[in-house]
């Protein structure tokens, strides 16, 4: 009697340590899976970052992202989306090149699309040289082209007008320009969060898109004289090419804005849009892109 109840108790210990043993391991499986549905944040070098799910519009990431800062040539989105949003607007227009795109360029010393005075180009044409190279003088001719006045200065003005009425109209309360390209005069600004939303609006448009998704393009333009010469154009987003599913944006840089990005790419049917300001170089930025974005695909 006393061998049955002692092993009745050993049976008894046995199972509580194996049942136990079992509990544990299944803790630990949980607590993996959990871990595993959670990444831990991406620590970023840039100042300022955003990134939200273009889908739902659902956050994923935040750092200081609605503070203002300087944005360089990512302004140059917004050019885009206000050109874009012009009604009926013939991308096959054409706009003669003036000089005084040209001299802006060396007076500021500011990225090109190297267009050459007298040269013939259409819109659609332009608007591939804003946004691979980040020709200021294709943004200004595209301010020329699309602004209200009989003076350049006042169409000038009139665009970037519309460039701010734009922001107001998407609710933006963080964002102001002064100029057409980013190289601004002191009220030139925006943040994470609003730029990204001024991206998110403009991959909308079909156009937009095909063109901040070309790592490079050979454009056929008229001549003054009327013959014709190819201008190359190749984009400086790194990410084309380099991140798996990548889509644009724009690339910005300055004095003040230092490195900036606004990135997408699309996987699985999900899409992650976002923004990086004031990064410390090139290759930060796009490392603190492609490191938002792996967490933002996890999420």
């Amino acid at each position: 009697m006393k061998f049955g109840i002692k092993h009745i108790n050993r049976v008894s210990v046995t199972a509580t340590v194996t049942l136990t043993a079992g509990a544990v391991l299944a803790g630990s499986a949980f607590a993996s899976t959990a871990q595993a549905a959670a990444p831990p944040a991406p620590k970023i070098v840039a100042k300022g970052g955003f990134l939200m799910n273009d889908g739902t519009g659902k956050t994923l990431f935040t750092k200081s992202a609605d503070t203002r800062r300087a944005t360089g040539s990512t302004t140059k989105i917004m050019t885009a989306l206000v050109v874009l949003s012009q009604k009926n607007v013939n991308l096959n227009s054409k706009v003669t090149v003036q000089k005084a795109y040209s001299d802006y360029i060396v007076s500021k010393n500011a990225s090109s699309a190297r267009l050459i005075v007298g040269d013939k180009v259409t819109v659609g044409q332009l608007l591939y040289g804003l946004m691979l190279p980040s020709g200021c003088d294709a943004a200004y001719a595209l301010a020329d082209k699309f602004g209200s006045g009989s003076t350049r200065a006042a169409r000038v003005k009139s665009f970037i007008g519309k460039m701010n009425s734009t922001a107001k109209s998407l609710k933006l309360k963080n964002t102001r320009f002064d100029s057409f390209d980013g190289i601004g005069n002191g009220s030139n600004y925006s943040t994470p969060r609003d730029l990204t939303k001024i991206a998110s609006k403009a991959m909308k448009n079909a156009t937009f898109r095909a063109v901040v998704k070309t790592q490079s393009t050979k454009q056929k333009v008229t001549t003054k004289s009327g013959g014709y010469r190819y201008m190359s154009w190749t984009n400086t987003n790194k990410l084309l090419g380099s991140y798996s599913g990548a889509t644009g944006v724009k690339t910005g840089s300055g004095p003040t804005a230092k490195y900036c990005l606004v990135f997408a790419a699309t996987r699985k049917g999900k899409t992650v849009i976002g923004t990086v300001l004031t990064s410390t170089s090139e290759a930060n930025r796009t490392a603190d892109a492609k490191k938002m974005m792996d967490y933002g695909f996890k999420k």
